[in-house]
């Protein structure tokens, strides 16, 4: 059972997850989450210590908040072209199901970190790196030729789509890129 530390750090980091999918990683300081999670500034800088310090555990807990969503999940089907479908499917769930209040952390993070240097991008573009990783290893897995290039269409269709769910208000985005990442998939060989 976790610590009332760790279960209010946990809370503290679902709340600037959220915050941080909506308005940035870089509107997230200690005192406007103090404020609205009704806590003392010196209590919740005894959770993180600086901002950076925050926004690297945001980082860390949106990963592990994807994994439980998507990975984890997936990892039950046999690894190859089986695990492939499965992440596909699990990844544009979990972007059609507003798992953050802001859509796709990752989008919204890499887009405002992707040209600043530090800590902070190196975290996020890790945990890209991860997953496009893990797409083509399974591509390779289950024989595609191109395994990298069919881990960068299938991320890059979900990134499409939540733009045009959350952007432009289009109620199809998730239905036409389904049939998209099975026609990439069919097209890879895929079965």
């Amino acid at each position: 059972m976790p610590t009332k530390a760790a279960h209010t750090r946990s809370t503290i980091l679902d709340h600037a997850a959220d915050r941080a999918s909506l308005e940035g990683l870089e509107g997230l300081t200690i005192g406007s989450l103090a404020s609205e999670m009704r806590m003392s500034k010196s209590g919740l800088f005894a959770h993180f210590g600086s901002k950076e310090e925050l926004q690297l555990a945001v980082v860390a807990h949106a990963a592990q908040r994807f994994a439980g969503e998507v990975v984890v999940p997936a990892q039950q089907a046999p690894e190859g072209a089986q695990r492939l479908r499965a992440y596909c499917e699990r990844y544009l769930d979990y972007l059609d199901a507003k798992v953050f209040a802001g859509g796709c952390f990752w989008a919204a993070a890499a887009a405002e970190f992707d040209d600043r240097p530090g800590a902070v991008r190196e975290a996020i573009a890790g945990g890209v790196r991860a997953w496009l990783g893990e797409l083509e290893r399974q591509a390779e897995l289950a024989g595609v030729q191109r395994p990298a290039e069919l881990a960068f269409e299938i991320y890059s269709l979900g990134l499409g789509a939540n733009v045009s769910a959350r952007l432009l208000r289009d109620e199809r985005a998730f239905a036409s890129v389904r049939a998209m990442v099975e026609r990439a998939l069919a097209d890879a060989a895929v079965r």
